[in-house]
């Protein structure tokens, strides 16, 4: 199901790792299974063909997600380079690239490495390129493929200078293109100011074509306020700077590119980022490069609320059917109803994310009429978690015993997408019609 042949500028794929025993949510009894086999097996999660806990895709939420986030663009005109940091799966990967994003972010220098492994030709580092190892691995993709485009981020004069020496020790007969990151105080990395930021732009565009200053940059996910209207203001002040940042630059002649690059927008602010990125005016075209990468699963906690948050804000933005769906599940076992009001299932902090608990959304008994998926009200709570245990607050009345599956929502699917090795992809009726793997 891999579309790697079908995405332009992409490279063939390598070989991926049979399925095998040793993965969790693989079968004990089976031989190894290439990856495009695994349709033919007929594997079917409610029927308990594999083990639990697994965690599935949803095929057609995933269809949805995707088709619903390029009729976004298609409205705004903004560009797309979905964090793959979200997924790090290249299945996932050729997906929103068929589907017309510009390119990949990731985060590292080993999400680089692995994008690279996989022949992808056009990533963005959302972050600084440090460290010898990195810069002279990056610095020789570049020197030894022609087509290999590479942005990173730059925000002081020290992370120029270690570019500039590694783009000669290298060797490089061409410039790495930088963004100058714009920050704000108590966040992570990027300029506290703007003339900081200038001083920072001036730099690379002093630096005699080792790097190359390419636009403006900065992230504004983290930001947060006593209240949805308190975090509305300190992201469009923070976008203000971003685009202030960017005008002075485009005044002095240092944007060295056509067009400017002005890229922000994570997962829960996009349609702020869109709203004033379009509104700025320069002496050049512009682009807009949003990063949301959690769109294509979505969740059923943060960004479920960060979706009712954007269509109650820009409803001209926001009005594309069918809205998002949760696309990411994670089955366990009731193993045990030890005592009145609590089950405990087979399903702890390997196997979800946790910052925030996951939600029981439904269950099935195998084997029996009631086999479901059947929805659970909402007051069954995931109270905590083990390792490999959570503790299910029930209500009186609960259908649930031992034996039954329930199915969990989690919030912040990155966070549960690197406790999984593969990850089985479902239709409907829970029938596993592929397989991905992820590279965390």
């Amino acid at each position: 199901m891999s579309m790697a042949s079908d995405v332009p500028g992409h490279s063939p794929r390598p070989h991926e790792a049979d399925l095998d025993p040793r993965e969790k949510g693989v079968p004990g009894r089976i031989t190894s299974v290439p990856l495009a086999d695994v349709k033919s097996l007929l594997w079917n999660v409610l029927d308990e063909d594999v083990p639990l806990p697994v965690a599935v895709l949803k095929r057609d939420a995933l269809e949805s997600n995707s088709h619903r986030m390029q009729a976004f663009l298609r409205m705004t005109g903004a560009a797309l380079a979905p964090h793959g940091k979200t997924t790090m799966s290249p299945d996932l990967f050729d997906r929103q690239l068929a589907d017309g994003a510009w390119g990949v972010t990731v985060a590292t220098p080993h999400q680089v490495q692995v994008a690279r492994h996989f022949g992808y030709q056009r990533l963005f580092l959302a972050n600084q390129l440090i460290g010898k190892s990195a810069l002279d691995y990056v610095v020789t993709e570049m020197r030894d493929d022609p087509t290999f485009e590479f942005y990173s981020l730059v925000d002081s004069i020290a992370s120029v200078e270690q570019l500039v020496a590694a783009a000669r020790r290298g060797h490089l007969d061409r410039s790495i293109p930088v963004l100058v990151e714009m920050g704000y105080d108590g966040g992570r990395t990027g300029c506290r100011d703007l003339d900081v930021a200038m001083a920072v732009a001036r730099e690379v565009a002093g630096s005699g074509g080792a790097v190359t200053l390419c636009g403006i940059e900065g992230f504004e996910g983290l930001l947060s306020g006593a209240d949805t209207g308190t975090t509305q203001r300190l992201v469009e002040r923070f976008l203000d700077d971003v685009v202030e940042l960017a005008r002075r630059c485009d005044r002095e002649g240092l944007v060295a590119t056509d067009p400017i690059l002005l890229s922000a927008g994570g997962s829960a602010h996009y349609d702020l980022v869109v709203r004033k990125f379009a509104g700025a005016a320069f002496s050049r075209r512009s682009m807009i490069l949003l990063r949301s990468g959690c769109y294509l699963t979505h969740d059923s906690g943060l960004y479920a609320r960060a979706a009712a948050i954007r269509k109650a804000r820009s409803p001209h933005l926001e009005e594309i059917e069918p809205e998002f769906a949760n696309a990411l599940e994670v089955w366990a076992y009731v193993l045990s109803v030890p005592e009145d009001g609590l089950a405990i299932v087979g399903l702890g902090k390997r196997d979800v994310s946790y910052d925030e608990l996951p939600i029981a959304l439904s269950w099935s008994r195998p084997g029996t009429v009631e086999r479901g998926p059947h929805v659970l009200s909402a007051s069954h709570k995931l109270l905590r978690l083990n390792d490999q245990h959570g503790y299910l607050e029930v209500p009186k009345q609960s259908p649930l015993a031992v034996g039954d599956m329930v199915a969990f929502g989690i919030s912040h699917p990155c966070l549960t997408f690197d406790k999984w090795r593969v990850i089985h992809v479902i239709d409907e009726q829970y029938n596993i019609v592929h397989s991905i793997r992820t590279y965390f």
